[in-house]
């Protein structure tokens, strides 16, 4: 089961009051996580919230942390 990544409708996008971006997708009842996002900050660190439920964050200055998919019950 993998995502072509266009699988995906947007909920939202912008920038926070301290300059950061973020996006918001919805892909739907199938995926893990549903509500998905991503953001990246000013300093250049960013993180992701996969559809799979997996998470990403790279702090900019090449260090970085992946938390894999939860096992599903």
């Amino acid at each position: 089961m993998s995502s072509s990544g266009k699988d995906f409708s947007y909920k939202g996008s912008g920038t926070n009051s301290q300059g950061n971006h973020w996006c918001s997708r919805d892909y739907g009842s199938g995926s893990s996580n549903t509500n998905s996002y991503h953001y990246s900050n000013q300093d250049g660190s960013y993180y992701y919230s996969n559809p799979n439920g997996s998470t990403y964050y790279n702090n900019g200055q090449g260090g970085s942390n992946y938390t894999p998919p939860a096992d599903k019950k």
